[in-house]
């Protein structure tokens, strides 16, 4: 999934089809192209060369040489914690969308135009106070026996409010034709475990304030004794990061996948009702895939073990900070000033139509997005988009046949998943029916709670149901990809399919580097660490013999040292075994975009551009996509629970590239250079 610094693998299901596209043509298909007369959005080819330092070596610093300029010139906007590329473009999608929502509120009878209206009118919210949650709230208070406990989780997740655990239903990895519950470990305030048990001195300052923070929450709710009380949730939590599993461990699919009956569970965590939780949340089944088993019944010991009152207030303020942007504003602005400011580093909190865009858009997203799409999605782009992929998905193919280390029998079952694949282009074949949602005007935080039970029912009734293969895990606003393996299918929402990932004004060499390396990331996530274990079936099933196995293992072990030696933060590193599914993607990917444009180009080689080759336009077209600068606390905050590498980082992976060698001639001594048997060789 391209996040909003990234590509990530999203394994998570309730994502499904759209256009099939056949990988295996017997000729490269051309993308549209726009008329000659067309400007490029970026400079006269499509990159911004005055964003560039030409100063730095692209040797030493291919980041820095690619983006130095626009680094040291473009400000961080005081509302956000970092900022580049990928916040360029939802900046505009954010104006589209509020263009959309703005038309809609004229209407009385528009369900969109009600939601965004109502999240915008702050005085109406204030006038209320805390009495639209205040039921809910005493609801918490009256809890008085331990064995109501998960009957109360259960519906406050139903609304869309943590708790000791997280449950969904996917797919099943393992009978991927079927949609089975998952539960993985939850119950943390803190972005990670190492917030609670790290001595480093920020994240020791980050898990006081969070203490602060909850002191806060109870005071502001009107809660007496409030210090003491935040003291007794921070130690409690401090004991669930314990025996929470680390990012690394929860990635790993073989790992993850522990398939219990409720009987066997339940009896292996006495201290917590599963099989009332299950009920509770609408899911009674017999089995369950538990993500992080000893995480899950340690959880529950320490639940049985944990006073009744902490239970009680942890719940508590979780649900005044889920709601807070429609209660008063004092809780709005007390959950920003910890959240946004002490965790991520942002002065100042988005202006309230921004919000109100991201809240109408994530509670009832396709009746936005079908507006959208009409308005903003060309059916030119989505044919050269179409395009793209098609030449990616055949290039994969090729390289396939060329890798040294693959056996003949694991080249065979690689192409048949090739073939499989479905990619999704711009946007769903079809919408989801919100008409059982009720949205009323003047009442923000009902539309919210009804929202999100709303979505909660959504997801739980997928269960004893057939694969519906349309759906999608992303907006067509989003500017982000995903790779999902059980479904077998690469995702692109139409706001990531514009500059400067992809410009039909602009030169080929720049849309394969940019949008076209984004296509080959996700593609090749399908192959990476974790993506490899799932055959052309989209099964979680070992279908690489024993030699394919240790000589990959061996380059993404490679790969993953050379992520780790960087150190982004004083004393902080890229941990290169969580970012190594997106690192090796990134190599892959930027590996199979080269194959794919040097095959468009049909053996004609492509005049200079403003100095530039069109090996070195290429390799310019991928830094330029990765812009992004970092506040401090943000950047602390992803090394710690960001499966990507940040930026720099990510635009460095040219360095394993031989044709990126040709192109800029580094030299030894340089830092990014690497003697040609130290370059780590996947893809």
């Amino acid at each position: 999934m391209l996040r909003s610094s990234s590509l990530a693998m999203l394994l998570s299901a309730t994502i499904l089809a759209g256009v099939a596209i056949s990988p295996l043509a017997s000729q490269t298909a051309t993308p549209t192209q726009a008329p000659a007369t067309a400007k490029p959005q970026f400079g006269t080819f499509g990159f911004d060369e005055a964003g560039m330092d030409r100063s730095v070596a692209p040797g030493d610093n291919f980041y820095r040489y690619s983006n130095g300029t626009w680094a040291k010139t473009t400000p961080i906007p005081p509302d956000k914690s970092n900022y580049g590329s990928f916040n360029l473009l939802s900046d505009l999608s954010e104006a589209r969308t509020r263009g959309i929502l703005e038309a809609a509120a004229k209407d009385p009878g528009s369900k969109i135009g009600t939601a965004y209206a109502t999240f915008l009118d702050r005085p109406a919210i204030d006038a209320k106070g805390l009495a639209p949650i205040q039921p809910w709230l005493g609801k918490i208070k009256a809890l008085n026996t331990r064995a109501g406990y998960a009957a109360l989780v259960a519906e406050a997740a139903r609304a869309g409010i943590d708790g000791p655990f997280a449950a969904g239903v996917n797919q099943d990895d393992k009978n991927p034709e079927v949609y089975a519950l998952g539960l993985q470990q939850s119950g943390l305030g803190l972005p990670d475990r190492d917030y609670y048990l790290s001595k480093d001195a920020k994240l020791a300052e980050a898990k006081a304030a969070y203490q602060t923070h909850i002191a806060k929450v109870l005071t502001l709710a009107g809660e007496p004794n409030a210090e003491a009380r935040a003291k007794a949730i921070v130690d409690y939590e401090t004991q669930v990061a314990t025996i929470s599993w680390t990012r690394t461990d929860s990635r790993d699919a073989d790992k993850t996948y522990n398939k219990l009956t409720v009987a066997a569970l339940a009896k292996s965590a006495p201290g917590f009702d599963f099989a009332g939780y299950f009920a509770g949340l609408g899911t009674p089944v017999d089995s369950v895939i538990v993500a992080q088993p000893s995480a899950v019944t340690g959880i529950a010991r320490l639940i049985a073990a944990a006073p009744l009152g902490v239970l009680r207030d942890q719940l508590l303020v979780r649900s005044l900070d889920a709601y807070a942007d429609v209660l008063p504003k004092t809780f709005d602005d007390e959950h920003f000033a910890f959240y946004g400011t002490i965790l991520s580093g942002t002065p100042e909190q988005e202006a309230r139509w921004k919000r109100a865009v991201q809240f109408t858009t994530g509670a009832i997203d396709d009746e936005v997005s079908k507006l959208y799409v009409a308005k903003y999605f060309p059916p030119e782009t989505k044919a050269a988009a179409d395009a793209l992929v098609h030449n990616i998905i055949a290039a994969m193919d090729t390289r396939i046949d060329k890798l040294d280390w693959m056996t003949p029998e694991t080249k065979r079952r690689a192409h048949a998943k090739l073939a499989a694949f479905t990619p999704k282009i711009g946007y769903p074949s079809q919408w989801k029916d919100y008409s059982g949602l009720t949205i009323t005007a003047g009442d923000a935080f009902g539309n919210a709670w009804r929202a999100n039970q709303w979505s909660h029912a959504y997801n739980v009734g997928h269960l004893g149901k057939p694969l519906q293969r349309w759906e999608w895990g992303m907006t067509p606003m989003e500017v982000n990809a995903y790779a999902n393996p059980p479904m077998v299918e690469i995702v692109f929402p139409a706001a990531i399919l514009q500059p400067p990932f992809f410009d039909p004004a602009a030169d080929p060499a720049v849309n394969y580097g940019g949008i076209g390396a984004v296509i080959g990331h996700e593609l090749s996530h399908h192959f990476d660490d974790q993506g490899a274990k799932y055959n052309e079936h989209g099964q979680l099933a070992s279908w690489w013999t024993p030699a394919d196995v240790k000589a990959f293992n061996a380059r993404t072990e490679a790969l993953a040292k050379e992520y780790d030696a960087y150190e982004p933060l004083p004393g902080m590193h890229v941990n290169g075994h969580l970012t190594l599914g997106e690192n090796t993607a990134d190599l892959a990917g930027l590996t199979i975009a080269h194959d794919a444009y040097r095959a468009s180009l049909a053996g004609k080689e492509p005049p200079v551009i403003d100095g530039f080759s069109a090996d070195q336009r290429f390799y310019l077209g991928w830094a330029q996509v990765w812009r992004r600068s970092y506040r401090e606390a943000n950047l602390r905050q992803r090394l710690l629970t960001d499966p990507h590498s940040p930026s720099e980082q990510r635009a460095a992976v040219v360095r394993n590239l031989d044709p990126w060698y040709a192109a800029f001639k580094p030299k030894p001594g340089e830092k990014l250079y690497l003697a040609p048997d130290q370059r780590v060789r996947i893809w």
